[in-house]
Formats: structure tokens, sequence, C-alpha cells
């Protein structure tokens, strides 16, 4: 990004911000400029809960991606904490704004503890059937709710002549604190990891990002929001019933502010709760009524999904993006600026070598094996890798590879056998563990996280399972500033504001490594570095992987350039049908007559004859005509 690209980016953003506080303000002066539109400020209170709901939605099915279908239920649940207190105890309900969010909270917690922790179309179903439970537990327990003869709050305190004002300045106050609340989120550390969610959950948990914990996590805090609005809420309706306090249309309306204005952007759900509540009520005042507001509202769903899936704030962005992209003259990349400008960096205390390290080695693979139905694709590999070293592990494709790299970071189960990593057993711990003890994995085909930035990428990583470093800052302050630090180094440091997505296949390449060098690993599993990039990049890579070699980062490298192998790696393990059929030094594996046999050919037979190989020279020469 050139510099006059970034001073254009900060004034438009200044310009946004300008024009957001100008829209607020404007919302804060109308009671007092108009203080007789009654009725334009309960459409515009109503807005606010709508909106505040879809910010609150958002932080965990707009950036972590899982889709909630009950929302409302923390809404009901809210109300009904405020409104049973209040009468039963003639006090004010506002009170009670705490402990609604908290009964939201925990409620929130317990539910997402039991269905987070798997994947898939159950938490979309068990939030649906857990707003319609609540609706049938309320009206069946009539000693504690009251049931369908419902619940009277005490009237507002203040004098009539104030109308709705309080209301609406209270319901105003909770939107802003609310957007506050999820703009701080994408901020931090915990914000970034429900990002990699959403794009890649195996890729998250990969470089330390404990998924069902964020996921948990975010589905609680998303709930805290609406409990604390539904106690005003009930003090603003003064009555409750079980069907109004845990509606569906509710829910749907939620969701459908969100996508309307813009899942997973900051400002796309509050500009979709106010379309959506005045639409709506446009439809219940001119069309007939409720049913007419229901027709409006499912036939607006059907258009956003066809029209505008992405929502109204990024389908504008785009098209501006376009426009002024127009504009530009495009600007290419200098491949070989980038493998030769680099920043020195020291590794981290965690990642350089121990004074007294114990004889063991840093990996030690025990007759592993992984079976897909009848394929045995891991047949029982023993593998060491030792402190320090960058081992190589070469075959056929189809030979396991890619398969035993994934029983060691945990994206795959191991079935049988056992992996020790610095003396602890890992292949029963989940795949963040691993991460927290220091093993980092690059994918051969590269998997960043192509929506986010260069920059959120490398800070996504967590080194630890600290909930303290989950709050940090991503995009400023130390984290942000190592992140910088570590791209330079690959020299990629004036990529930080694009896109990932947006970089060549090689630059995605060395973001990774970047990526990986945040967990300060002690050992990183390379899957085909060189694969597909840039010759000019491959000597990059390679400077890259001596220089932290040389800082005490162990490396275990999958590659199918066999020169680079044999260059850059000592010593050499070979994998064929699932099982290591030769390992050792390089010059000894390359004239071993099985490795010639199953995957490098004659053609690799040294012209000299190399101490310690046992060589069949008649076998070969018979094979070879």
């Amino acid at each position: 990004m050139t510099l006059v690209d970034s001073l254009r980016t900060r004034t438009e953003g200044r310009r946004g911000t300008l024009v957001i506080i100008a829209l607020f303000a404007a919302l804060f002066l109308y009671p007092v400029v108009l203080p007789f539109a009654i009725y334009e400020q309960g459409v515009l209170l109503l807005a606010f809960l709508t909106a505040l709901m879809a910010v609150s939605w958002n932080i965990v099915s707009g950036y972590a991606g899982y889709v909630s279908l009950g929302h409302s239920v923390f809404l009901g649940l809210g109300a009904y904490t405020g409104g049973l207190l209040a009468e039963k105890y003639q006090v004010n309900p506002l009170w009670f704004m705490p402990l609604g969010g908290l009964v939201a909270f925990v409620v929130a917690t317990l539910v997402g503890m039991v269905v987070l922790r798997a994947r898939g179309h159950a938490f979309v179903i068990i939030t649906i059937a857990l707003l319609l439970s609540m609706q049938v537990l309320v009206t069946n327990f009539p000693s504690i709710t009251n049931g369908s003869n419902g619940v009277n709050v005490p009237l507002p305190f203040w004098s009539s002549d104030y109308q709705n004002m309080p209301f609406y300045y209270l319901f105003l106050v909770l939107l802003l604190a609310t957007v506050a609340f999820a703009a701080w989120i994408r901020r931090t550390k915990f914000g970034t990891g429900l990002l990699a969610i959403r794009e890649d959950e195996d890729k998250a948990a990969a470089i330390g990002v404990n998924t069902t914990r964020y996921k948990v996590l975010a589905y609680a805090v998303s709930a805290v929001p609406i409990g604390v609005a539904g106690v005003v809420y009930a003090y603003f309706l003064s009555f409750l019933n079980p069907v109004g306090a845990f509606a569906l249309l509710t829910s749907v309306t939620i969701v459908l502010s969100a996508l309307a204005g813009g899942r997973g952007t900051l400002w796309g759900p509050v500009l979709g709760g106010f379309v959506v509540s005045i639409v709506s009520e446009v439809a219940n005042v001119y069309g007939g009524g409720s049913q007419s507001r229901l027709l409006v509202l499912g036939l607006a769903l059907v258009l956003v999904v066809l029209f505008l899936p992405q929502g109204i704030l990024p389908a504008v962005a785009a098209r501006i993006a376009r426009r002024q992209a127009a504009k530009k003259t495009v600007e290419y990349t200098d491949q070989t600026g980038v493998a030769t400008k680099r920043t020195p960096i020291v590794v981290t205390p965690r990642s350089a070598p121990q004074a007294e390290r114990t004889p063991a080695p840093l990996l030690e693979i025990r007759g592993a094996a992984k079976s897909f139905g009848g394929l045995r694709a891991v047949d029982g590999v023993d593998l060491t890798v030792e402190a320090g070293s960058i081992t190589a592990l070469i075959g056929p494709n189809g030979s396991g590879k890619t398969t035993l790299f994934n029983l060691v970071t945990g994206a795959m189960p191991v079935g049988a056998g056992e992996i020790w990593f610095d003396g602890t057993r890992i292949d029963r711990l989940p795949a963040w563990d691993r991460a927290h003890l220091g093993l980092g994995r690059t994918f051969q085909t590269t998997r960043l996280f192509k929506s986010m930035t260069v920059l959120e990428n490398v800070v996504a990583p967590l080194p630890t399972a600290s909930w303290g470093l989950m709050a940090k800052d991503a995009v400023s302050g130390h984290e942000a500033e190592r992140a910088r630090e570590l791209l330079d180094f690959v020299g990629l440091g004036r990529f930080g504001d694009q896109q990932a997505g947006a970089l060549s296949y090689g630059q995605q390449k060395l973001v990774e490594l970047a990526q990986v060098l945040m967990l300060e690993p002690k050992m990183i599993l390379l899957d085909e570095p060189a694969g597909g990039i840039n010759p000019t990049l491959i000597n990059r890579m390679v400077e890259i992987i001596r220089d932290l070699n040389r800082q005490g980062i162990a490396f275990l490298v999958v590659e199918h350039n066999i020169p680079l192998v044999l260059d850059l790696c000592d010593p050499v393990a070979v994998l064929s049908r699932g099982k290591i059929i030769a390992q050792g030094p390089p010059s000894i594996v390359r004239a071993d007559p099985a490795v010639l046999e199953a995957y490098l050919g004659p053609e690799w037979l040294p012209a000299e004859p190399v101490p310690g190989a046992v060589l069949d020279q008649a076998a070969l020469s018979a094979k070879g005509s």
C-alpha cells in the first residue's frame, strides 16, 4: 500500500466516523427537538432494541459463524427475570438489569458447553428448541412464572408527561454500549480467534485457538446485552406473557437485521436493525396488521439471501472499492525484493535450545497407524526428530506423509500407537494443546484466513491457553508489534493491511510461516514449503528455515524437491505405502535400493559407491532395462 493510498484510507475512515457521530447526535437530539413525536419515538426505541440484539447475535453468528435461530430467548429470560422480581418486591425493574444479563450468560454457557463441543447443524436446531421449550416451561410452571396469566410489571416511576422519552434514551445508550462491546471484541485476540473459527475451524485449532472455549464464550457474551435489554423491555411493556416474551418472530427479525445490514461487520447489524424495524412497522400500519408484517419479513429474508447475500454495507463497500480500483494503476509485486529484503529477528526463549535437555528426542512417533476403511494410510510408523535438527520426510504421493502430519498435530485421531513431544504424550491432546506445547505446522495447500488482513492472520495464533492473552489488543500494542516484526522477517511487512487472499501463493506460504512463528514453536512441521511457489521465493524460504534452525527451532519437512531436501535436511526418512522404508543421512538414503525402487528411481544412484550403503547393482541394472 502506497503512502497516498494509506492517507486516503485514513481520511475515508475519519469521514465515516464523523458521519456515524453526526447520526447518533441527531438521534440524541430528536426527542428534545420534537418532544411530542411520541409515536415516532416508540418506533425508534424498538429499532434501537432490534439493532442491539442484531449486534449481539453478530458476535457468535457473524464473527464465529455459528448461526443461532433462537437468540430472542435471552430477551425473554431478561424480561422475566426483571419482571418477576419487580412484581414480587414492587421495586423498579431497572435495578435488576445486571441480573438479567447474568441469567442470560449462565443459560447460554450451560447450553453452549453441551452443544458447541461439536459442529454442524445441531447448534442451529437446539437454539430454536431452546426458545420454544422456554416458552413451554414458563407456561407450565405457574407457581414460579404465573404461567399464561402473565406478569404485571410496576409502572414507570416518572411522570406520564415524559411518555417514552426515558425508554428512548435507555435503549439508545444500551445500543451504543453494545456496539462498543462488539468493537472491543473485534479488536482483541479473542475476536481474531472467532474470525479464524469462521474461516477454517481446523486451522484455528492448529494455531492454538481453543475452539470449544471460544465458541462457548462467544455464545455466552452475545447473550448478555440482550438479557440486560430484556429487563428494560419488560419495564417498557409493563406486562409479560410467555408467547410474547419468547416469540420466534423476534429471532427471525434479529437474523434478518444482521443479514440485511452485513453479517460479520460492526455497523451492518445496526443499519439492518433500523431498516427491518421501520419496514416492519410500515407493513404493520399500512398493510393490514401483523399478518402482512410476517409476509413482508419473509419476502425480505428471501430477497436478502438471493440478491444481497453479503448485506447492504459489504455490497456498498465492494462497489466503492471497484470504482476506486478502476482509477488506480496496477501495482506489481517485486518478488525479488520480497525474497531479499527482510529484517533479522530473534526467536523467543521458548524456541531457544534449552541449556539442559533430556536425551530423549523432541518428537517421537511410536507405531503410529491410521486406517480409512480398508486402506492403511499410516502403518506402524516409528520416527524420531531430534531437537535442533532439520529432518526430511519424503516419499511418493499417497504414501501417508500428510496423514502422518495430521496425526502429529491432532487434525486426525491416531488409530494406534503413541506420539510424544518434548517428553509429553500428545496423541490424546486436542490440537490447540499441542500448539501450546510449541508444535507448529504449515499446510500443503496454504490455509490462511483469506477474508482477514495479513496482520490479523499473524496475530491470531495463541502460544498459551491464558485467558488474559485472549483479551489483548490484536491490532495494536505488543501483539501487533510482534506480528509486524515477523512479517518483516519474511519480507512481507508492507502487506500487513492487505487481505490475505489477495497475496500470491508463495507470499501466502511465507505469511503462514510467520503465523506459525507467533506460536513461539520448538518445532515446525512444513508440508511442501517449496511446492507451487516462485523459484525466487524458494531461496528465501530456505534462508528463513536455516536462520530459525540456528536459533534452536527443529523442523520436520515434507518436500518433493529432492535437490532442496538433500541440501537442506539431515537426516532424511522415506515413507512408502504408510511405512518407513529408510532413514538416515541424505547420502545414505539416496543410495538405498528400496528408496530408489519405491521413489527416486535409478537416475539418483550416486556416481561413486557410498560407504555404508549396500547396493544390488545387478538388480538395479535389470530393473532399469
